[in-house]
């Protein structure tokens, strides 16, 4: 029986608690970490590559924006998640873990080329590409209870590794000049702050800080316009198991708005490259079966795209090539 790691959003407080947990009863193990994070670039609106459960392991796969046509892109006896595609659509970036440790890869996205960018024993996660294609931002981890997590870029051949800040989940924006990312102050008076949604120079200055409250948001993509920014917010902390839903703000700041309302964990959202668009995941907690759905950028129309029984989640949307 393969043993992967349980499904987490990988923020600060639960970063020392990662557990492996296997299903006896089936003999499916649940989700990898998940670290969900791409930038959406302009453009005609493509396929959307998502991870999903084949049984065995996790693989990535593609589908047309309606849902169809689905394609394997990778095959191996390794877990494979959090895909991000290339500015053009060709290629898609992606973490492979198998068993021991945590890598960025690249591959195209007939499923071919297969590149391996990261060489360490850290745990690596979240790449992003830059508009221009030529460097992967992503997230590394101490792997330890310290909750310690950074940012950094390298090229898309590997090499040429650059730290940017601290913090989690980066996504360009569109003109290549910024990251969001999710970031917190941890403090004596509050040892388990909650995470904010930030914005920062790609060279690791002006370091802007988007969202004020006590509740815990992630997983921030772009706008292809660059004008907006959307993400997860939970009703409360991830360490309580608080529900999740699908909002946007200004890139500049201000007012968040509320784009799903249910009682389920909405997660991974992934602006649709024509900007009319989102994708996103919908669970029934974050260590139970998703499913990838669409909705509207200003809400309304649900659409669900996935209805296999397995676990399918963080959307990329693509560009057509």
């Amino acid at each position: 029986m393969l043993m992967a790691r349980r499904r987490t959003l990988y923020l600060p407080s639960l970063l020392g608690t990662l557990v492996v947990a296997v299903l006896m009863a089936c003999a499916v193990a649940l989700l990898t970490v998940s670290e969900k994070a791409e930038a959406t670039f302009p453009g005609q609106n493509g396929r959307i590559a998502y991870s999903g459960y084949d049984g065995n392991d996790y693989e990535i796969y593609t589908i047309n924006s309606r849902g169809g046509d689905k394609f394997q892109v990778t095959n191996n006896n390794r877990d494979d998640y959090s895909p991000s595609y290339s500015p053009g659509g060709k290629r898609i970036a992606y973490v492979g873990f198998d068993r021991t440790d945590a890598e960025i890869y690249t591959i195209r996205v007939g499923g071919r080329g297969e590149t391996k960018l990261t060489h360490n024993n850290a745990e690596e996660a979240a790449p992003s590409y830059s508009p221009d294609g030529k460097r992967i931002a992503y997230m590394v981890s101490e792997g330890n209870a310290t909750g310690h997590t950074e940012i950094y870029t390298i090229n898309i051949g590997g090499g040429g590794k650059t730290k940017v800040t601290t913090g989690g989940q980066p996504s360009y924006s569109p003109d290549g000049k910024k990251i969001v990312y999710w970031d917190y102050l941890k403090t004596a008076a509050n040892p388990h702050p909650d995470t904010e949604i930030y914005t920062i120079n790609v060279g690791g200055d002006g370091k802007t800080q988007l969202t004020h409250n006590n509740t815990d948001e992630f997983t921030p993509d772009y706008s292809p316009d660059g004008k907006r920014i959307v993400f997860a917010g939970l009703a409360g902390l991830e360490r309580n198991n608080a529900e999740s839903d699908i909002y946007k703000i200004n890139a500049v700041g201000g007012r968040k708005i509320q784009l799903t309302h249910n009682n389920k964990y909405d997660t991974y959202p992934s602006y649709s490259p024509n900007g009319k668009k989102i994708a996103y995941t919908e669970s029934k907690g974050n260590a139970i079966r998703g499913d990838i759905y669409t909705i509207n950028a200003f809400a309304g129309d649900k659409t669900k795209l996935t209805r296999d029984n397995a676990d399918e989640y963080a959307p990329s949307w693509g560009s057509r090539p």
